[in-house]
């Protein structure tokens, strides 16, 4: 009972609907409006989460692995490659050593240039890929070291290009929930915009309410009940087209891998679901505000 009560304060009564105007153009535009900004907001909820994610997939992968490029002859290559083994061998920290052969280059090669690209006929470097192993290896040791015995040889564990690519996903994920901000900002001021014409549109049924003794707070809160429900019936539409649409992207192998980790996972299917009352009460708040803003201004 007591739960009643206060909904009744705080979003109105259905009697007090008929002061507003149950058709034109308000309501499509609040429905609208809801609904493409809240299908919006999903992507960019999707987009910022994976980035996270991806940023951090970077940050780990990248930190870990690194790579031993040999530049040699073809008649010096294998022996390089057997010395540099030899090295990481006897290197403490050093954990799994895999020297890449001509089928895995082709593979590594074959997203940019075809699958048809005749590595005998290329000078391709020989690569090891290094992992370190518990506390991990003296880098700048195993640097130096192969300076002087594989001139080579040249050691990378990718802290050139590592350090880009966190940065730009991490203000990938900081646009994505720019766009939230400025999402929620856009719909507030389309909802506010709708109740103004709303309520200019029902100026002379609010004189006669005052004239027999309504309130503006009942009026408002007849504005705030019907602005509040639109939005959220709009949001709630948005969503879930939001949410199929995500559910419908390529898979990966499709894509090509530019689509990776792109959607929600496990309970982050959830979030979507908290747009549609996160957009009532943006509308709440809105319509109230513009709702007492111009019965003041009404004589």
């Amino acid at each position: 009972m007591r739960l009643r009560v206060l909904l009744e304060a705080a979003l109105g009564d259905r009697q007090a609907d008929r002061v507003v105007p149950p058709t034109g153009y308000t309501v499509w535009l609040t429905v609208l409006t809801s609904a493409s900004m809240t299908f919006l907001a999903v992507f960019a909820l999707a987009l910022s989460l994976a980035t996270g994610r991806l940023a951090e997939s970077w940050a780990d992968s990248l930190a870990q692995a690194a790579t031993i490029r040999i530049s040699a002859p073809a008649e010096q290559a294998d022996a390089q490659v057997a010395t540099v083994l030899a090295i990481l061998n006897a290197t403490p920290g050093v954990g799994r050593v895999e020297a890449l052969d001509q089928a895995a280059q082709a593979a590594l090669l074959e997203p940019w240039l075809g699958p048809d690209l005749p590595l005998d006929r290329l000078p391709l470097p020989r690569l090891i890929e290094v992992e370190p192993a518990g506390d991990g290896y003296d880098r700048e040791g195993l640097r130096l070291r192969l300076a002087a015995e594989v001139p080579g040889a040249v050691f990378d564990d990718h802290t050139r290009w590592r350090a880009p690519l966190v940065e730009a996903a991490g203000t990938l994920r900081s646009l994505g929930w720019l766009s939230l901000v400025l999402i929620t900002g856009t719909l507030t001021a389309m909802v506010t915009l709708a109740a103004q014409a709303a309520l200019a549109a029902s100026r002379p049924v609010i004189r006669v309410l005052r004239l027999v003794g309504a309130r503006d707070a009942y009026v408002a809160r007849a504005f705030v009940r019907r602005f509040t429900l639109r939005t959220a019936g709009g949001a709630a539409i948005g969503a879930v087209a939001g949410m199929v649409a995500i559910a419908l992207l390529p898979p990966v192998d499709e894509a090509g891998g530019f689509l990776t980790g792109l959607g929600f996972r496990g309970a982050g299917w959830l979030l979507p679901v908290l747009l549609p009352p996160l957009a009532g009460a943006v509308a709440f708040l809105a319509t109230r505000r513009a709702a007492f803003r111009a019965l003041a201004r009404f004589e």
